[in-house]
């Protein structure tokens, strides 16, 4: 069936060209409403304007009123394309599996990192994307703002960014906000790592009645979830490699476990979860008001006139 490219009868137009009707100029941009579509692409659209005077206008007079203002707002949104934003990059590390020590020949390098963009740039109507992701390159860059809110919420992924042993880049500011990386760690770990796991499990049960299968490599970051949740109740830091767990995790990771002994494993997991939230010298609640602050200098570093210039060396810190 051929689409129908006429447009219908009340679909609002700016006009591309300057108009005459009655005596009267009506200039380039003027509102009006389709009130009678032709019968094909060649004849014109009858177009009533603001003042009630009916114009004859050709599909290339006119535009559709919201494509207009979108088409508008995406020309203007074009300044960021002057800027490579990855320039901004103030941290950069590994995480995943060769951070984990799970690696095989076959795991891709997973970066994942932080950066800082201008203040010109974030406070202008164009703002910045909250993360810069190359998913082909399995790289995920978060808008520092937005990745201390995500560490504020103990996000598993984003705090084993603070905790990886694999930094391939960093300047001061990333520095100092390391060595305030416990800052992050709370008894909010245990909801939300608890919390997820769970609702996974719950999945991967549903799939294995349905399907009769699951999948494994899942399951087993499941697993090496909670152990690493568990660890940061106990230990009060955030252990990123799983250690002597590593041939058990692949083992599952194989499909070579049964899922009655995953499930047990998991359900014993979640049992000393709950013992070390009762134990655990963790506060209630992350440092907000420490955070906060760090945050707020940063962002006056990114409001400096030579942020740009000086943005991927050592000289770039915070400063009381």
């Amino acid at each position: 069936m051929p689409i129908n490219l006429i447009l219908p009868m009340g679909t609002q137009i700016v006009t591309r060209v300057e108009v005459r009707a009655e005596g009267k100029v009506y200039p380039c941009g003027a509102v009006g409403v389709i009130v009678e579509a032709p019968v094909d692409d060649k004849h014109s659209y009858r177009v009533r304007l603001t003042d009630d005077a009916v114009v004859a206008l050709g599909r290339e007079g006119f535009s559709i009123r919201k494509h207009a203002q979108r088409d508008m707002t995406a020309a203007h949104a074009k300044v960021l394309g002057e800027y490579d934003l990855h320039e901004f990059v103030i941290y950069s590390c590994v995480i995943g599996s060769r951070t984990y020590g799970l690696a095989t020949d076959e795991s891709d390098t997973d970066r994942r990192g932080i950066y800082l963009p201008p203040a010109r740039l974030q406070w202008s109507l164009y703002g910045v994307p909250e993360q810069l992701e190359d998913k082909a390159n399995e790289e995920c860059f978060w808008e520092l703002g937005k990745f201390l809110m995500l560490a504020l919420k103990a996000n598993p992924n984003v705090l084993e960014c603070l905790y990886s042993p694999l930094v391939e880049h960093k300047n001061l500011i990333a520095d100092e906000l390391l060595a305030m990386r416990d800052a992050f760690l709370s008894k909010l770990v245990y909801q939300t790592f608890n919390g997820y796991v769970m609702s996974q499990f719950k999945k991967l049960e549903g799939d294995l009645r349905s399907t009769g299968s699951i999948k494994w490599k899942h399951a087993m970051h499941l697993i090496r979830l909670l152990i690493s949740g568990v660890s940061v109740l106990r230990d009060g830091t955030m252990r990123v490699e799983v250690g002597e767990h590593r041939e058990r995790l692949l083992a599952i990771k194989r499909g070579e476990v049964q899922w009655r002994e995953v499930n047990e494993w998991r359900l014993a997991l979640h049992e000393s979860f709950d013992a070390w939230l009762i134990k655990t010298k963790l506060p209630e609640r992350p440092d907000y008001a420490g955070v906060n602050e760090f945050l707020i200098k940063a962002r006056s570093i990114a409001a400096s006139e030579n942020y740009a210039e000086k943005r991927l060396t050592n000289e770039v810190q915070i400063k009381d």
